[in-house]
């Protein structure tokens, strides 16, 4: 269980960071595009050079990467209309909601009442950041969330039937999804232009991605799912304090009293395991 605590926040500090980079892009689907364009290329070598997976596992990789198709075009129009401390956690904390949920209906996980009830209260205080928001901002980070919580669920339960290969294969899957998506969206050319730019920034972003949800396949190894999807939303207190602090978005006091019920919650989540 240690384990799967640290690879978890390891893996928050990561995927704030990421979304950070989207979020600051002047397009951020095109920033979130290249980024799993480029994380897709690089699993499909190290998946390669690791031995593979079996067939079967390809069946839920195409799942996973149908849902990013739905998850990047919706991540991306709600960093470019909406806050980055409102979209990342409303976003973050929906996803971790339905990924308990299916974690305990769908793959067998056995969560204490008490792990339920933190984790009730996380999510809770990741809606009190909502409050007061635009209802197009909120729909499309609700949105997001489903398809967390969709990929999430899907994903782990390969990574346990298939190993630790398959965070190379859902990657590559998922960049060879979104290529297609990209292109047929007839973005081609501005996907060039944009990496002529900032493709540093944008593999930098793109390894950070492959390590993030590489620890998290890892951790769900090791402990429940619900355990592991909320306790790497402690990423929402980064984007809170980097929204109010220094991207000038609004509410910042009201949000970081949301994000200590936050920090209650997986203070609860951790002592009930």
């Amino acid at each position: 269980m240690l384990l799967a605590t640290v690879l978890a926040l390891t893996a928050a500090v990561l995927h704030a960071g990421w979304n950070l980079f989207a979020k600051r892009s002047e397009d951020p689907f095109l920033a979130l595009w290249g980024q799993f364009l480029i994380a897709g290329a690089a699993s499909a070598v190290l998946l390669v050079a690791t031995g593979g997976v079996p067939a079967a596992a390809w069946v839920f990789a195409g799942i996973s990467g149908c849902v990013h198709i739905v998850y990047l075009i919706a991540l991306g129009w709600a960093y470019a209309h909406g806050d980055f401390s409102l979209a990342y956690p409303i976003a973050r904390g929906g996803g971790a909601l339905l990924a308990a949920i299916g974690g305990i209906v769908l793959l067998g996980d056995d969560l204490k009442w008490l792990s339920i009830a933190a984790i009730v209260v996380v999510v809770a205080g990741m809606a009190l950041l909502a409050a007061g928001a635009a209802r197009a901002e909120v729909w499309a980070a609700l949105i997001v969330a489903a398809t967390i919580g969709a990929y999430t669920l899907s994903d782990s339960h390969a990574a346990r039937e298939y190993g630790d290969n398959y965070i190379f294969a859902t990657q590559a899957a998922s960049g060879l999804m979104l290529l297609l998506a990209g292109l047929t969206m007839g973005r081609g050319r501005d996907l060039v232009a944009f990496l002529s730019t900032a493709w540093k920034r944008t593999t930098v972003a793109a390894a950070m991605t492959i390590l993030a949800y590489g620890l998290v396949l890892i951790a769900v190894q090791h402990a429940p799912v619900g355990y592991v999807a909320a306790l790497r939303e402690s990423s929402v207190l980064i984007a809170v304090f980097v929204g109010a602090r220094y991207l000038g978005e609004g509410r910042g006091r009201a949000r970081m009293i949301a994000a200590g019920l936050i920090v209650g919650g997986l203070v609860l989540l951790v002592i009930s395991r």
